[in-house]
């Protein structure tokens, strides 16, 4: 179901991921696109058979011991088809490992769904305090909520796989 993202579709994911965003959630083009040289991080794509057009993309750190979800999307043309939520399922599946990803608190309407889709396959809220470090130049930290899947962490684990995310997707301490 998904593939591996070519460097020759990454025009499509990027224009995605900034329709898709708010822009201090996202890198710039370029350190963007430098990430797909990183050992560490990989963008997996659904596309459409017809078209070859993107129909959803997701964007992985998998590290020893857990995995990081930061970013996932589905393109507005194909949403409410339930492709999130199998997409979601295979990731889970080829990953073999703990999954975190951090969403917005649930302020609006928008935010409280994207919670309850994560729910409703299979991961946690985790209650401990966190902000995303800005992620590029002139981007701006914010606080989120990191959720797991199988279960809520410890705040051992939870402060373990924060010194990770800080350390590798960040670039701070």
């Amino acid at each position: 179901m998904i593939e591996k993202l070519l460097k020759y579709d990454y025009d499509k994911i990027f224009d995605l991921m900034a329709a898709s965003f708010p822009s201090d959630e996202y890198r710039t083009y370029d350190e963007q696109k430098a990430l797909l040289d990183n050992p560490f991080y990989q963008v997996y794509v659904l596309k459409d058979s017809d078209n070859n057009s993107i129909k959803a993309f997701i964007a992985v750190w998998e590290f020893e011991d857990f995995a990081f979800i930061e970013h996932f999307t589905v393109n507005p043309e194909y949403r409410n088809g339930g492709i999130g939520a199998k997409i979601l399922k295979e990731m889970v599946g080829l990953l073999g490992k703990t999954i975190c990803l951090e969403v917005e608190p649930p302020e609006d309407e928008l935010s409280a769904r994207r919670i309850g889709f994560y729910q409703r396959n299979g991961f946690f809220l985790n209650p401990y305090p966190y902000v995303q470090p800005s992620i590029s130049k002139g981007k701006n930290a914010i606080s989120l909520i990191v959720m797991t899947s199988g279960r809520a962490v410890s705040e051992e684990e939870f402060e373990s796989y924060k010194k990770v995310l800080y350390a590798k997707v960040y670039k701070c301490d």
